[in-house]
């Protein structure tokens, strides 16, 4: 038996275990098993690997994406640029030093980017508007490239300022205004916390906004509530999680080319 895991803390907002179950028997697909493997810290990662033969790889989500790369023997370049990783591959070589442990390869890609990229394209088709990415942390790193190869400019957003983010009280209307694309990386308004929304200006959004929020549990959020009062266009975040899972599995399952 093959097996997958999640990885991250909390786990409870997750589709990733019932998606990949799903998956399985909707296709087909016999000698593979997913499940869930809550992680306060990512040094909890060691044992987990090492106590499961069958591990073939593993996604990882909040709030790991960045701190899982050190423990890594082989990053894609992609998501070296990115600077996170959501997915990893496992392979046994036999004679490899792995820094998990010997005989044991970890190699890192950032399927968030595929997903993101995707499911942006769909909506916008040839419109580059100014984007506006709400967060830092690991997806924000995923949307910010995805971005850059679509030729978007962007400004982040952090709850600190710093040299290179806006910080919330910064987000005026005139700022709002000035950016079409407003992305949500942040995890204010996943479950069970629904009633949550990044602090905004929603009075300055207009019916030539696209609010894109990456949260899939609930699949409309706040946040996408209150661009729709606005009459912009949103865009749940289910349709990113999918393309990235199955780009997922074709690194888990040897597909990729």
């Amino acid at each position: 038996m093959n097996t997958l895991m999640l990885i991250g803390n909390p786990l409870g907002h997750s589709f990733s275990q019932r998606y990949f179950e799903a998956k399985f028997a909707r296709e087909g697909i016999e000698g593979w098993r997913y499940y869930n493997a809550p992680m306060a810290d990512i040094e909890m990662l060691r044992d987990a690997v090492i106590s499961d033969p069958c591990l073939r790889g593993f996604n990882v989500t909040i709030p790991h994406k960045q701190a899982v790369m050190q423990m890594l023997d082989r990053i894609d370049d992609e998501a070296v640029a990115i600077g996170a990783v959501n997915c990893v591959k496992i392979t046994r070589e036999e004679g490899f030093r792995g820094k998990i442990a010997d005989g044991i390869c970890l190699e890192g890609f950032n399927t968030d980017v595929y997903g993101f990229r995707d499911s942006l394209t769909e909506v916008i088709a040839d419109r580059r508007p100014d984007a506006l990415v709400l967060g830092t942390g690991g997806a924000s790193k995923a949307v910010c490239h995805a971005l850059e190869t679509l030729g978007i400019r962007y400004e982040t957003v952090s709850r600190r300022k710093s040299d290179g983010s806006l910080c919330y009280d910064d987000v005026d209307g005139s700022v709002v205004t000035g950016h079409e694309l407003i992305v949500n990386t942040t995890p204010l308004g996943m479950y069970p916390k629904t009633e949550a929304a990044p602090e905004i200006d929603y009075a300055s959004l207009t019916d030539n906004h696209i609010l894109f929020d990456l949260i899939y549990n609930p699949g409309d959020t706040m946040f996408l509530r209150r661009g729709r009062r606005a009459h912009a266009t949103t865009i749940g975040g289910y349709g990113m999680l999918v393309r990235q899972a199955e780009k997922g599995w074709e690194i888990f399952s040897n597909r990729l080319m």
